[in-house]
C-alpha cells in the first residue's frame, strides 16, 4: 500500500471518520489506479472483492472523501463524473477518442490567476485547464 494512501487514511481518521474496509478499498484503488475513474469503473472493479457494495455505495464515499478534500470530482458536460485522488494543482489532457485523461503539471499557469484578478476585480479561488486532443493509443 502506498504511503498517499496511508497518510489519507490517517487524514480521515483525525475528521473522525470510520475506515471501513470498503472505503479503504475505494481509496486505494483512486490512489493506485490514477486512471480518473468513474464511481461505475470503481463499482465494477471491487464488486467481485464486495458483493454487498452497490454503486450508491460508491458514490456515498465519493462525496465523503470530496467533502474531506481528499478527491477531486471533474465533472465534463453530460458525461458522468470522472474523480481523480491527486488533489495537488495540476492539469489534465484529455483524449477526445477513448476519454483518456492524463495529468500534467505546468507551473507558470499561476500567472493566469493573478493577470485574471487584476483584469476583472475577481478574486480568484480556482483554476482548471484542460487540453484536448488524441492519445498516442488514438493517433
Amino acid at each position: 500500500m502506498g504511503t498517499s494512501v496511508q497518510h489519507a487514511l490517517e487524514q480521515l481518521k483525525t475528521t473522525g471518520v470510520r475506515i471501513t474496509p470498503q472505503r479503504h478499498a475505494i481509496l486505494t484503488y483512486l490512489v493506485e489506479s490514477m486512471g480518473h475513474p468513474t464511481a461505475d469503473d470503481i463499482y465494477r472493479a471491487l464488486e467481485p472483492n464486495f458483493p454487498s457494495m452497490s454503486v450508491a455505495t460508491v458514490y456515498n464515499n465519493l462525496k465523503m472523501f470530496i467533502e474531506s478534500g481528499m478527491v477531486r470530482e471533474l465533472t465534463y458536460g453530460d458525461n458522468s463524473s470522472r474523480f481523480d485522488a491527486n488533489v495537488s494543482d495540476h492539469h489534465h489532457i484529455i483524449c477526445q477518442s477513448c476519454g483518456k485523461i492524463e495529468d500534467f503539471s505546468y507551473p507558470s499557469l499561476e500567472d493566469v490567476g493573478v493577470q485574471a484578478e487584476r483584469s476583472t476585480g475577481f478574486e480568484v479561488k480556482g483554476l482548471r485547464m484542460e487540453l484536448y486532443g488524441l492519445c498516442k493509443s488514438c493517433q
